[in-house]
């Protein structure tokens, strides 16, 4: 599928595929540098993302934020998406057939944006970009290459809140990327 930035926006906002559609108070698209060569992909939205119909703008998304300015990077240098628009009811891990629906979307954004890395935020990330055999507990920080981008599955910022014993791991991930970046030649670092 061919989309432009309006179009696939349009789709996402009127969309009525699945019963998420249903409850959500907004559909939320993505946020970002719609050129950046850093993209991000969470879940879905919590309670404050469906209310401001932005991406990671709770606490995860706070503790997202400084994860990223650890290694120098500013959240509007990056693009930020999830694998589903509409919130789950009480942040519910997005079932099966609603994560299919909203793919194409994601697809979309990933298409548009054509980033040269992305880092996996979470479980359902991972089961929906890189497949059902890969496991975040068991591959996080373990780089992928799949049609020359270059993927890092890590922990999601909201399961760093929940047990902060994973905060070291979620560490090394960052500087791994901050690394990535840099072999690859790519400067969207902020001055020190």
């Amino acid at each position: 599928m061919h989309y432009d930035w309006k179009e696939l926006y349009g789709q996402v906002k009127s969309c009525d595929k699945c019963r998420l559609s249903s409850t959500r108070t907004n559909a939320v698209f993505g946020v970002g540098d719609q050129k950046s060569p850093l993209m991000l992909i969470g879940e879905g939205p919590g309670r404050d993302e469906d209310m401001q119909g932005e991406p990671f703008v709770g606490q995860a998304g706070k503790l997202l934020d400084r994860m990223l300015a650890a290694i120098h990077i500013r959240r509007e240098r990056v693009y930020i998406a999830n694998v589903v628009k509409c919130r789950p009811p009480r942040n519910r891990t997005p079932l099966e057939d609603e994560a299919t629906l909203c793919l194409p979307y994601l697809r979309g954004q990933t298409a548009l944006v054509s980033p040269k890395i992305i880092v996996l935020l979470g479980a359902t990330a991972v089961r929906y970009v890189l497949g059902e055999d890969v496991r975040i507990t068991r591959d996080r920080g373990t780089w992928f290459e799949r049609k020359g981008i270059w993927i890092l599955p890590t922990y999601h910022p909201a399961a760093l809140l929940y047990d902060e014993s994973k905060k070291r791991d979620a560490w090394t991930d960052m500087k791994a990327l901050r690394d990535k970046l840099t072999e690859l030649g790519i400067d969207i670092f902020e001055e020190e």
